[in-house]
């Protein structure tokens, strides 16, 4: 059974891999085998991962990338391919929120959160798919959100692109399903990481609201998104494709 879940020989490659729920993905599919790339802006933070990964056991690099500008993107794939010799596994978290009522966002914020969020969750994917489909197949992990499911006064322009993230992986599953390459979306609820530090601040009560609602009683944590990474990347879940799993402690089941 735990073959099932060897990513041993497969390489990922983590967009925002370098801190919150990317860094505790990057973390649990290198303890089952994976050789990790880890793509962000901040390159101290990306090459502290590297480090902290490569204490697993497995090969990891850092890849400084925009991964909203297509060029770039391009040559992040290339360079994660040919330093670590195969893409397997992409894992699309890279991801920014700007809190504004709809009538107080501009422009630029929205297509800043839409690119971030969104369009490059696009470019990556369509970046990687022709090494997955060399390889015989891939799996893709797309991050979505509580945002995917409810609306929120606060994050117009986030929830449009995570509610779109949900959308664009059901295109990518019935699209490249012949090409044997899996995509699913996880949609993390209320967990502890700087994003939601600044949404706590910024939100009165926010935190007392979530752990009441929450079933499990607590802010979920960035390991509690290490099984479902490997799960998604793995062969146990070679018959799963165009879901959306709430990863939440029950936030999203409760009326």
């Amino acid at each position: 059974m735990t073959k099932l879940f060897d990513l041993s020989g497969k390489v990922a490659v983590v967009t925002g891999g370098n801190g919150g729920i990317g860094l505790g993905m990057a973390r649990g599919l290198a303890e089952a085998g994976a050789d990790i790339a880890i793509v962000g802006r901040n390159e101290a933070k990306s090459s502290a991962a590297v480090v902290e990964i490569r204490q697993c056991g497995v090969k990891a690099i850092s890849v400084v990338a925009d991964v909203t500008d297509k060029s770039a993107v391009a040559e992040m794939v290339a360079r994660a391919a040919k330093e670590l010799g195969r893409i397997d596994i992409l894992v699309n978290n890279a991801g920014i929120n700007i809190r504004k009522v709809p009538q107080a966002l501009d422009l630029a914020e929205w297509d800043s959160v839409i690119k971030t969020n969104l369009t490059s969750a696009f470019l990556c994917s369509q970046a990687v798919y022709p090494a997955m489909k060399a390889a015989g197949g891939g799996k893709i992990i797309n991050i979505g959100s509580m945002m995917s499911i409810f609306g929120a006064s606060f994050a117009p322009a986030y929830a449009a692109s995570k509610g779109g993230i949900v959308q664009f992986t059901r295109s990518c599953a019935v699209a490249w399903a012949a090409d044997n390459i899996q995509a699913n979306a996880i949609l993390p609820g209320w967990i502890d990481t700087d994003l939601t530090r600044r949404a706590r601040e910024q939100i009165d009560g926010l935190h007392d609201k979530v752990l009441a609602r929450t079933p499990a009683a607590r802010w979920g944590a960035i390991d509690d998104f290490a099984g479902i990474a490997v799960y998604l990347a793995s062969r146990a879940s070679d018959f799963v494709t165009g879901t959306a799993v709430p990863v939440d402690g029950g936030f999203s089941i409760m009326g």
